[in-house]
């Protein structure tokens, strides 16, 4: 006969509603896919009998219940037999979750598909932590084990979480959907239900944990070693130095981390890293298996990379099979994808982490390890990823200059347009001003016999004025031309002096 209970526990009491039973000395500690199926049976079990239950508004106290069933392997009224080890199953804040679940629009018959249908699928850790990941069939879902302390975290950090998600449920911060703790043969596993940031159905050519600090941060021969390494700080500076996006999408991708950042910070979260995952699209296309072409979009919300940057729209944009909501982005000259997440954030600035800070610090430089006090460590965070790894593109500022140059010619050029005829209009006035001068002298000249500066005067007798007139009508005709080109001298008609002469003086 299995029990059902439900109890609620203080935030600190996580992992501790119920009692364990101690497993006997000679029994067989379960194995791996045990413990796996153990797991799927398990969230298969407390998700259906949670649909009974009717909706509803979270409440305060909804973050801190606790239930617990015991599942033998024989089966019971409530629950079904299975080829398992007896466990005990505890579901932390079961309707908190479910609404996170909705909110996302995951429904229930989806998640038990995900969860239950085929086997989970186990993960390499390259981090340093002990924690196992699982990842669901369908590419949907992370399970990662948790230590207690951790999954004590979140259950304290569930109403600011909640709160969060209601304002913005937009974020590149960790989703989480379940939270449960495994006994079974006397092995306690604490797991959580998250996004998978990185999707399988996509050939990821780099990955890198980065956390924007340089102590240890290069991944070792080890890591290296592998056939999809996880590189870190020191080996993206070596080996991408930055990746190009343009202004609207480098704007919005630093927009939501500056929000996450200071969400974390308020929480006193600090240590946790951002996860980039990077397809090169120039390269050998990637052939996808069946069960990811016959699915039509995707089945959570605001899950892709893409979707958690763009703005504040409720609605989800349809996902495009090619890039799986990837963010584009360009390297030199490849064209990228880019799947990315902030992942490990059940780290707070605890006293062991106070202390661990000291003690790094007396030994290296206190800046440049990892665990910092959160307002630190996320001004660090968010230092390194808008000035090393993330780059603005500046596609049209060489045409941009050249378009300025040509306007300032074309500019300078049609000034100069517009001024000549006002230098002409003004030379025009100082040649009539010249000419109406030069008339008045002629006409003193004229009456007090002409000074000897002047060529061909002559002082013959008046029978050679004759020969004289009729030069000077010639060169008047001359002048005349002359004087048409230049269209700014007036006729001098009335002048008595030569048309030479007022050569002389123009």
């Amino acid at each position: 006969m299995s029990t059902t209970t439900t109890t609620t526990v203080r935030p600190d009491g996580a992992g501790r509603g119920s009692k364990a039973t101690k497993a006997p000395k000679d029994h067989k500690k379960p194995t791996a896919a045990a413990l796996k199926g153990a797991i799927q049976l398990g969230i298969g079990y407390t998700v259906g009998n949670l649909s009974s239950k009717p909706d509803r508004d979270v409440l305060m106290q909804d973050f801190s219940v606790v239930e617990s069933v015991f599942l033998p392997s024989e089966g019971s009224n409530l629950t079904p037999a299975h080829h398992y080890p007896d466990f005990r199953l505890k579901t932390y804040a079961p309707l908190a979750f479910r609404y996170f679940r909705e909110l996302f629009g995951i429904k229930p018959d989806d998640y038990l598909y995900s969860m239950c249908n085929e086997p989970l699928i186990e993960l390499s850790n390259p981090g340093a932590s002990s924690s196992w990941f699982y990842l669901t069939s369908d590419d949907e879902f992370i399970i990662k084990t948790v230590q207690h302390k951790e999954a004590e975290f979140l259950q304290k950090l569930l109403p600011g979480y909640y709160m969060n998600l209601n304002q913005n449920p937009r974020t590149l911060l960790p989703k989480f959907y379940g939270l449960y703790c495994i006994q079974c043969s006397g092995v306690t596993v604490r797991v959580v239900v998250m996004n998978n940031v990185l999707p399988r159905a996509m050939k990821m050519h780099y990955k890198y944990d980065l956390k924007g600090s340089s102590h240890k941060r290069r991944a070792t021969r080890k890591e290296r070693s592998k056939s999809s390494p996880t590189f870190k700080d020191l080996d993206f500076q070596e080996m991408h130095k930055g990746l190009n996006f343009d202004p609207d999408t480098y704007g919005a991708l630093m927009k939501t981390l500056q929000r996450d950042c200071r969400v974390l910070e308020s929480f006193k979260i600090m240590d946790y890293s951002l996860l980039l995952g990077i397809h090169v699209s120039d390269r050998k296309p990637l052939v996808r298996e069946n069960r990811y072409d016959s699915r039509k979009g995707q089945k959570v919300l605001y899950s892709t990379a893409l979707e958690s940057i763009q703005g504040n729209a409720k609605a989800p944009e349809p996902v495009d099979d090619d890039t799986l909501g990837g963010i584009p982005a360009k390297h030199k000259e490849e064209n990228l994808l880019l799947f990315l997440g902030i992942i490990d954030i059940l780290q707070s600035y605890r006293l062991i982490k106070k202390m661990e800070h000291s003690w790094k610090a007396l030994v290296h430089d206190g800046d440049t390890v990892s665990v910092h006090r959160p307002s630190f460590y996320a001004d660090r965070f968010l230092k390194f990823m808008g000035s090393t790894v993330f780059k603005k593109i500046h596609p049209l500022r060489g045409a941009s200059s050249r378009r300025k140059r040509t306007s300032f010619h074309a500019l300078k050029s049609a000034s100069q347009e517009v001024l000549s005829p006002l230098k002409d209009d003004k030379m025009e006035e100082k040649k009539a001003q010249s000419m109406d001068h030069l008339d008045g002298n002629c006409k003193l000249y004229s009456s007090s016999k002409q000074p000897d500066l002047l060529p061909r005067v002559s002082f013959e007798t008046k029978g050679n004025n004759e020969d004289q007139d009729n030069s000077s009508s010639e060169g008047r005709r001359a002048s005349s031309s002359t004087i048409a080109l230049d269209d700014a001298l007036p006729a001098a008609s009335s002048s008595s002096v030569s048309d030479s002469e007022l050569g002389v003086y123009l």
